[in-house]
């Protein structure tokens, strides 16, 4: 199984991407998964015409059978070990990758946004730097968890 988790932009803050690198290296031991960044475009544009863009090149990314897996502030909220069994049941049952997606600084076109399924972290706001550690340490814990590591401690 291939989990792949998709970002728009590139962050250009070497903390974030020192944090992202040692979770990345940290999950290899569980799974293949892959972090790739969209480039948006650089023009100042209206946002629904920015999360269109933004959609047409996520779209490029996908392949047929996936699961995807929007996080969204409006989505399903997990706790830690609810997020493992999600991800524990989407491994066993999923055809394609596993796909966990970021959006823009607006969020998802409604287009494309329409029949996938919603992850929220919070229904806090956060910058979407800080989701991207934030998920993939979670990702990392959701992994322990169902090894019965330590890591988790409950």
């Amino acid at each position: 199984m291939e989990i792949l988790f998709i970002a728009i932009d590139k962050t250009r803050d070497a903390w974030v991407n020192e944090a992202l690198d040692i979770y990345l290296s940290r999950l290899k031991k569980y799974a293949r998964v892959r972090m790739e960044c969209i480039t948006a475009t650089r023009t100042l544009l209206e946002p629904a015409e920015q999360m269109r863009r933004e959609a047409e090149a996520l779209q490029k990314q996908l392949k047929t059978g996936d699961s995807i897996w929007l996080l969204d502030e409006n989505g399903k909220i997990f706790d830690s070990v609810g997020f493992a069994r999600m991800l524990e049941q989407e491994m066993l049952h999923a055809r394609g990758r596993l796909v966990f997606v970021v959006g823009g600084p607006f969020g998802f076109d409604t287009e494309f946004a329409q029949g996938k399924n919603k992850i929220s972290l919070s229904r806090m706001t956060f910058s979407h730097q800080m989701v991207r550690i934030f998920f993939v340490e979670q990702l990392y814990r959701a992994f322990t968890i169902l090894r019965g590591e330590p890591y988790h401690h409950a």
